[in-house]
């Protein structure tokens, strides 16, 4: 089964906490026998959002779409930028609209999972924020979230994860990888 790890921030440095992260929920799934894709936005040039015909989209935008309807199961994951995720992640989650004509439009029986780190106490807003838009957009949303507070998040010793955030994101892998039945029971009822 496919699993979408959708990395909101532009940064693509390969020791930026977003890729660290991306990285490691991508290795956990595997582990698992699923097939994980990382689509980051540091590493697609996705415009802003305008009304397209929808045979002409630009190229960046119909990998996305395909890229997130393609994937049963997701991870969205920001820093916390002003209250919210990335202005970045909430363009491209508006080119979904895209997909309002198809069979299962938009994001339609999808589970999402969400997580976002800040410097403060405050990354439960990001969760807020794409939660809302996941529900806008029809997905199911796993109700397992991650807060991240980044000053907790990396052993000063190893300059890895700490064993309390490396087991709250196995923890959301395995309700992901739990939620695979009920996808997949979803999916043979629409067939």
């Amino acid at each position: 089964m496919n699993v979408l790890i959708f990395n909101g921030s532009i940064d693509n440095r390969p020791y930026a906490t977003s890729n660290r992260l991306a990285t490691y929920l991508e290795e956990q799934f595997k582990k698992e026998g699923f097939t994980p894709e990382i689509f980051s936005l540091g590493d697609h040039q996705v415009p802003f959002f305008e009304q397209h015909d929808p045979a002409n989209q630009p190229p960046a935008v119909k990998a996305m779409c395909e890229a997130f309807c393609k994937a049963e199961l997701h991870i969205w994951m920001t820093p916390l930028y002003h209250g919210s995720m990335t202005g970045a992640m909430k363009n491209c989650l508006d080119w979904l609209e895209l997909t309002s004509k198809y069979k299962r439009p938009y994001l339609s029986g999808k589970v999402v999972a969400l997580l976002s780190w800040a410097d403060g106490t405050q990354a439960m807003q990001g969760i807020n924020a794409m939660d809302a838009v996941a529900k806008a957009l029809r997905a199911w949303v796993l109700p397992y979230s991650l807060p991240i507070l980044k000053d907790n998040l990396y052993d000063p010793q190893t300059s890895g994860f700490t064993a309390f955030y490396q087991n709250k994101l196995d923890t959301m892998v395995q309700l992901l990888c739990a939620a695979k039945s009920h996808v997949a029971a979803g999916m043979e009822e629409r067939s």
